[in-house]
């Protein structure tokens, strides 16, 4: 088929180069020149494992192109896919509008009786607007509106994109059933159909069960801390009750970070005030997540009453390990936080080479991950790159005695039992120490 993919951040280009890569006709298509021309040089806009690598495979065999001409890009299509990482700000807070104004620059162009497909992140009730903009200014052009919930998470994007367990589609008409199908076929025929509002909204549900499971385990977690239970245990209770069941999301670990659970904890906010409903469940999701973000700052300042005069080394700094972006990650707010408290700050990471610039000389990169640990009083363990797992407790002891680790997830949680550190993991009942 041939289809245009419009809005070519994350979302957009592994949705163009995964559609490429199985067989169909893609021409991307984004608004901003910039970027259009780095993706026609074959850069994506930011790092994804295998991305770089499909995107040139789809333009080398003609199956993939990207514009900011939308003519050019909707000539001889029946399908738009709508792909827009929706802009959010600091407080979680969603620019809608700004996809709806990008979606009807191009509803000009289309085509008499072409599907939009809708993959970007915004409020249930925004497909219904897109259709009544559409019938008001275009009445003549009979545009159907589908939608289907991203799904996609940074550093596997690819791997969810074309080996999905199943894809969540919103329809109206059987003919955009139909074209959507078929779009979908070289993916997956494993697709739950439903109502517009039904995909929307279950988009909403998801995030929020997950977003609600990650703030109800952190704080049994923290009560385990007080108690002198192990969160780990807890954790093997719950999976193996069979109401629960082994795939649940009750891992004791950081706060979850990064715009996308949050946002849709926000829009299901925003619709019940709306309605003036009270959802005091949902509500109390982000102020429970905001306190459990401070989980760091806590153990070091316990750890280290005089902060000030601590060196902390810091593993990882991008939103998750196989990306390179640092927007909303939990180790650049750490790192601001320990900056503003004058603490002497060394990082590694393995896909970062600039630091933002206000650290100035207060935070110092190093190329490897052991480098950063002269004279290191303190180790917190941020992005989870594989290759920290690999480095051993014996040459960590051996560069820094006596260091503390603070480990969130426990990733590398063999150092719990390395004689000579002291190891703090989110819900772990005592600290181990031989400092």
């Amino acid at each position: 088929m041939k289809v245009c993919v419009q809005g070519l951040w994350h979302l957009g280009t592994v949705t163009a180069a995964g559609l490429a890569s199985v067989g169909h006709d893609v021409t991307g298509l984004d608004y901003s020149a910039g970027v259009v021309e780095a993706l026609g040089q074959g850069i994506p806009p930011l790092f994804e494992p295998r991305l770089e690598q499909l995107l040139r495979e789809g333009m080398i065999g003609k199956h993939l192109e990207f514009t900011s001409n939308p003519a050019d890009a909707v000539r001889g299509i029946d399908t738009l896919w709508v792909a827009y990482d929706t802009p959010v700000d600091e407080d979680d807070n969603a620019d809608v509008d700004f996809v709806v104004a990008e979606i009807e620059k191009t509803l000009h162009h289309l085509g008499a009786g072409t599907t939009v497909l809708i993959s970007s992140q915004m409020p249930v009730g925004s497909v219904r607007r897109l259709e009544q903009i559409a019938a008001i200014r275009f009445p003549e052009k009979d545009i159907g509106f589908a939608y289907s919930p991203e799904n996609l998470r940074l550093g596997k994007a690819l791997d969810v994109f074309l080996k999905p367990d199943r894809v969540v589609v919103g329809v109206r008409t059987s003919r955009d059933s139909e074209r959507i199908e078929r779009l979908l076929r070289p993916i997956t025929d494993r697709i739950e159909w439903m109502s517009v509002e039904s995909a929307e909204m279950t988009k909403h549900a998801i995030n929020a069960f997950l977003a609600t499971s990650v703030t109800f385990t952190n704080e049994i977690a923290a009560l385990c801390e007080l108690v002198g239970a192990d969160a780990k245990e807890i954790e093997r209770g719950l999976k193996t009750e069979s109401r629960i069941g082994s795939k649940a999301y009750v891992s004791p670990g950081a706060a979850f970070a990064g715009g996308t659970l949050a946002r849709d904890i926000a829009f299901l906010n925003q619709i019940g005030a709306s309605h003036h409903l009270i959802t005091p469940l949902l509500s109390s999701v982000k102020p429970s997540n905001d306190e459990h973000k401070r989980w760091v700052m806590r153990k070091l300042q316990t750890l280290f009453p005089d902060l000030s005069q601590a060196t902390v080394a810091i593993w990882g700094l991008t939103y998750k390990p196989g990306t390179d972006t640092l927007r909303r990650s939990m180790a650049v707010e750490l790192c601001d936080w320990l900056v503003a408290r004058s603490v002497n700050v060394r990082v590694h990471d393995p896909a970062v080479k600039m630091l933002p610039a206000h650290w100035d000389t207060n935070v110092t990169r190093f190329g490897t991950a052991l480098a950063t640990l002269e004279g290191a009083d303190a180790l917190v363990i941020s992005t989870e790159w594989p290759e920290y797992r690999s480095i051993s407790g014996e040459d960590i002891v051996g560069i820094a005695p006596g260091l503390a680790v603070v480990d969130a997830n426990r990733f590398v949680a063999r150092l719990a039992d390395i004689s000579g550190l002291t190891y703090v993991a989110v819900g772990s009942p005592e600290l181990k120490s031989d400092r």
